[in-house]
């Protein structure tokens, strides 16, 4: 069930040491930027607990739990469940919004896909602002801005859809990314989503386990056994060949920690070519 509760000053504080931030002086727009780009550079996109029969509850506390106790990430409802939490108990003002993600045949998914934020700064700013979604914009978006917003990750655009709902496309270098839902919704509200993607053969969370964080240089990726890693150097892809080596590897990349290897409850498939 989703909190409205600040967090306890203990766990403010875990959290900030653990992405390496300090208590804000104000909730200002800056402030929030400088806490994003920490939040993914410490806390990895993760679904491995699909892949170690763990549970994913949506749960404030268990959620809290796993990135602060056991040092782990999650997905998005994980990632940006938590993030609100930590903004809101320093002040800003805070909206989860429902989001579906655009596929490769350009429609987007299913309802409850993602959960993104809506977030207020004091000077009455708003944001997108998005710890949970891989590699996507690295700094918030103005919710508000219709014009282009360059980000590290490319150009991004935010547009109002033409279908007279209401809602907001989110572009990325001119191709629609993300469909948003402007009206406010709680934590539980995203737990069928959460259910389809760690269960269903159709989701790609099923396929195989993925833990990726933003890097100084770039991204770090370890999909399955292949290790990528991006960066002004271009892209590197090595395959681990032992299971010792994967084990190391969430350890060394991530700060994960795992007495046995994720294994894919729907394996991925050949791929082509």
């Amino acid at each position: 069930m989703e909190s409205q509760e600040p967090l306890t000053p203990a766990r403010l504080a875990a959290y900030l040491d653990r992405i390496g931030a300090r208590r804000l002086a104000a909730p200002t727009a800056g402030a929030l930027r400088d806490l994003q780009v920490r939040h993914l550079h410490t806390v990895p996109f993760e679904n491995l607990s699909i892949h170690l029969g763990e549970d994913v509850s949506l749960d404030a506390g268990a959620i809290l739990g796993k990135l602060l106790d056991r040092r782990r990430g999650g997905f998005c409802y994980e990632l940006n469940g938590a993030f609100a939490l930590l903004l809101r108990t320093l002040g800003y003002r805070v909206r989860l919004l429902e989001g579906r993600v655009y596929g490769r045949d350009g429609a987007p998914g299913i309802p409850y896909d993602h959960l993104a934020l809506q977030v207020e700064a004091e000077d009455g700013s708003r944001w997108l602002a998005d710890v949970g979604f891989g590699d996507h914009a690295h700094h918030p978006l103005g919710l508000d801005d219709r014009d282009d917003q360059k980000d590290p990750a490319g150009v991004f655009r935010i547009q109002d859809t033409t279908d007279g709902c209401g809602d907001l496309d989110v572009l990325r270098d001119g191709r629609p990314g993300l469909r948003l839902a402007r009206r406010p919704r709680a934590l539980a509200d995203f737990v069928t989503g959460a259910w389809w993607h760690r269960t269903s053969p159709a989701s790609h969370f099923t396929r195989g386990p993925v833990c990726s964080r933003l890097a100084p240089a770039g991204r770090v990726t370890l999909r399955d056994r292949t290790l990528i890693t991006t960066g002004d150097g271009g892209r590197t892809e090595y395959t681990l060949g032992t299971d010792a080596e994967v084990l190391a590897a969430y350890r060394d990349h991530f700060g994960i920690t795992l007495d046995r290897l994720p294994v894919p409850i729907h394996p991925r498939g050949p791929q082509p070519g």
